[in-house]
């Protein structure tokens, strides 16, 4: 329809700072947890289409276009995003109208204030989103990404939602505020923190039996057009899907959720 068109479009065009992940070969691996990610994107990769945000987080967006010329717009494949389910790491009710996937690096500095971005929104939100979190870490560009990936999956399987959304909050302050603590110190401190059994947790991490499910996440960002992180789909209440790119301040996040709110209604 003419409007959804135009709708997604004036939402699309706004993009931010994104840490773009790499084009190479069809598997998506882990070496032991964690060989360096190779991710065949779905089409072309708009050539070298990718958004940063220069030398200064702070700084305007800027597009990278080859030969200055225009670059296609890729196909939307958010609908082909898996189904929101009780295994998912959810801040708010599982059953809000509209839940927003949120594809993330724990290492990447853009997640980092997209973090404090949807903890803003969500907590504001009178119950009426949901923020859910998937694992994208861009090894390749952050090489203990996958590492406190892992961790993350080792404190919510023994603490729950709220042991992983508690080292979670606190990886992603520690790492905003500029926090120099080498990784595996920080996760083993945040994990205690969070409530998870030291034994237990070493023992986790030794069994790498996280990988699948990180993998499962990475193939699901690819999947429904991710290219870089943070990446993000707002589901709506009739299940339509909206893609935000990059780190969205709230302002941004809340006009993606009106807008699927009203086209819902």
């Amino acid at each position: 329809m003419p409007e959804e068109t135009t709708s997604q479009t004036s939402v699309t065009q706004v993009q931010a700072p994104v840490t773009p992940v790499a084009k190479s070969v069809s598997n998506i691996s882990l070496k032991d947890f964690f060989i360096p990610i190779s991710i065949v994107m779905a089409g072309a990769l708009m050539g070298a289409g990718f958004f940063f945000s220069g030398s200064s987080l702070t700084g305007a967006p800027t597009q990278v276009a080859q030969n200055n010329q225009q670059q296609p717009t890729a196909a939307d494949t958010t609908e082909k995003i898996d189904k929101v389910t009780e295994a998912d790491h959810i801040k708010g009710d599982i059953n809000a109208p509209v839940k927003i996937v949120e594809f993330s690096d724990f290492d990447c500095p853009f997640c980092s204030r997209f973090h404090e971005s949807m903890n803003q929104f969500v907590e504001g939100s009178n119950g009426e989103v949901a923020w859910v979190y998937r694992q994208f870490p861009l090894e390749q560009l952050h090489p203990n990404a996958a590492t406190v990936a892992h961790a993350s999956e080792c404190v919510a399987e023994l603490g729950g939602d709220e042991a992983f959304w508690k080292f979670t909050d606190g990886y992603f302050k520690a790492k905003g505020a500029g926090d120099a603590t080498p990784v595996q110190t920080l996760i083993s401190k945040l994990a205690t923190e969070a409530g998870a059994a030291t034994a237990a947790f070493n023992s986790c991490m030794e069994s790498g039996r996280h990988k699948e499910a990180i993998q499962d996440d990475m193939a699901d960002a690819v999947e429904t057009g991710g290219r870089g992180t943070p990446w993000s789909v707002v589901i709506g209440p009739t299940g339509k899907t909206y893609p935000i790119n990059g780190a969205q301040p709230a302002t941004v996040i809340e006009q993606v959720v009106k807008l699927a709110i009203e086209e819902a209604k």
